[in-house]
């Protein structure tokens, strides 16, 4: 009887040592969630692709990763903040105001847990009009239906700038539409707007829709207005969108833009952090195949241009390894 006994004691607490020797296996498991932007623009797609290519070393680090369609920059900023989101992709202007507390995040304060991990593409402004607006450059946008996108993402974040800039407010418009990026060129195709303003990396396949189901064109995004926005705000630079990109737009348009950059918190592990990096740069030219927008990307850019914020520990730790700072 006190064999038996025994014998099931111990077997219980056989079943309680390998379960507790099991558990700690699966706690090892981290889940990571980046914020990216809509589903036919740029910000999407690298989420996806940092997300595949943490998930290709899963086995090793226990990080899992996903990137859901979101809002955009601001939406991501505020998913970070919340802790809804662990990174997220953010506009360079968005991220600089973020930090600081400034416009549309003054009344929150700064966000001085912000930290940066890298720069990805540049994201010029891209204005498209239908042939017929007589909309020649974006100083002919008064009187005319515009799309100048939803709260919260980038594109209607930098449109708030340009509309100060020249001194307009939603009365300018004869309609000032609040669709997402995603609805945008379905808009214009279908007459509901006479231009969309995007801020994207190139080649696009919103843009690609646009201009193939209607006859559109690329904007000049140029004049005084312009030039004294990029003198006062660092995180602005001049740009052009190649031509014969998309259908009818053989000539290369002037316009300004911001950077996409890829942003975390303090409170986000190092060693997360470092393994994100990791994937990337381990794995950098299967990365850079992944989209058209990645193809000129280099570290030496990617680890400063557009960075307001102090890097990321994580971040830091894996650029010191690499000799890329000291």
């Amino acid at each position: 009887m006190k064999r038996h006994v025994f014998s099931t004691a111990a077997f219980s607490g056989a079943l309680l040592a390998a379960a507790s020797f099991a558990s700690p296996a699966v706690a090892q498991d981290r889940y990571i969630t980046i914020g990216t932007g809509g589903q036919t623009g740029v910000y999407y797609v690298v989420g996806q692709s940092v997300c595949r290519m943490v998930n290709r070393g899963s086995d090793d680090h226990n990080i899992r990763c996903n990137a859901p369609s979101t809002g955009g920059s601001v939406a991501n900023v505020n998913g970070m903040k919340s802790g809804e989101l662990d990174m997220g992709v953010v506009q360079s202007d968005v991220q600089y105001r973020a930090y600081h507390g400034e416009a549309n995040f003054e009344e929150d304060g700064a966000w001085e847990e912000m930290r940066s991990v890298f720069t990805m593409h540049g994201e010029p402004l891209t204005v498209v009009a239908r042939a017929n607006s007589g909309i020649e450059n974006i100083s002919d946008f008064p009187g005319k239906r515009v799309n100048i996108g939803n709260p919260g993402s980038g594109q209607r974040n930098t449109m708030d700038v340009v509309m100060d800039a020249f001194g307009w407010d939603e009365d300018t418009f004869a309609l000032a539409s609040q669709l997402d990026a995603a609805e945008q060129a379905a808009a214009l195709s279908d007459n509901n707007i006479d231009a969309m303003v995007y801020v994207v990396g190139h080649p696009n396949g919103s843009i690609q829709e646009a201009t193939t189901t209607v006859d559109a064109r690329l904007v000049p995004v140029t004049g005084e207005e312009i030039d004294a926005l990029i003198e006062e705000y660092p995180y602005y630079t001049r740009s052009v969108i190649p031509g014969g990109l998309y259908r009818g737009n053989d000539e290369d348009v002037e316009t300004f833009g911001v950077a996409a950059t890829f942003v975390s918190s303090t409170d986000v592990d190092e060693d997360v952090i470092y393994e994100t990096v990791k994937a990337v740069f381990e794995n950098f030219d299967r990365f850079k195949r992944l989209h058209p927008a990645f193809e000129n990307l280099n570290e030496e850019d990617m680890i400063s241009d557009g960075l307001t914020a102090p890097l990321h520990d994580g971040a830091e730790r894996y650029y010191r390894e690499r000799g890329w700072i000291e």
